[in-house]
C-alpha cells in the first residue's frame, strides 16, 4: 500500500524537479534587456490608455454570473444526455427525465427572477420619485 504513495510521491517530485528545469533553462537562455515600452502593461497590442485601476459596471459581473450558471448547467446535463439511453433501457428514463426537468427548471426560475428585476438590461433607466 506504501508503494502506491511512493508512486504518487515520485511523480509528484518528477513534475516539480521538470518544471524547475525548465523554469531555469529559460531563465538562463532569454535575453535580458528590460526597456519602459518591455515593462509596460500589455493591451491587444495598443499602448494602454488611463489607468488600470477603473470601477467597471456591475452589469459586467452579473453577466458573467449567468453565464457561468448556464455553463455550469451544459456541463451537469450533458453526461446524462450521453448516457441516457442506457437509463431507458435500465427503466429509469422518466425518473432522470424528471431530474434533468427539474434542474433546468430550477435554472430557468432563476433566469425568470433574474429577468423580472431587469438586471438583464445592459442600459438601466434611473427611476425617479414622481
Amino acid at each position: 500500500m506504501n508503494f502506491q504513495f511512493a508512486n504518487v510521491l515520485v511523480y509528484i517530485l518528477l513534475g516539480a524537479i521538470t518544471a524547475a528545469l525548465m523554469l531555469g533553462l529559460g531563465w538562463l537562455l532569454r535575453p535580458s534587456n528590460p526597456e519602459r515600452r518591455k515593462l509596460s502593461t500589455y493591451e491587444c497590442g495598443e499602448p494602454p490608455s488611463g489607468s488600470a485601476w477603473i470601477n467597471f459596471n456591475i452589469r459586467f459581473y452579473l453577466v458573467a454570473l449567468i453565464f457561468v450558471v448556464f455553463d455550469v448547467e451544459v456541463a451537469f446535463v450533458y453526461p446524462v444526455v450521453v448516457a441516457f439511453r442506457d437509463y431507458v433501457l435500465q427503466g429509469k428514463g422518466l425518473l432522470v427525465l424528471a431530474e434533468i426537468l427539474f434542474f433546468v427548471g430550477i435554472l430557468f426560475v432563476g433566469l425568470v427572477y433574474v429577468w423580472a428585476k431587469r438586471d438583464l438590461e445592459w442600459v438601466k433607466q434611473v427611476r425617479t420619485a414622481a
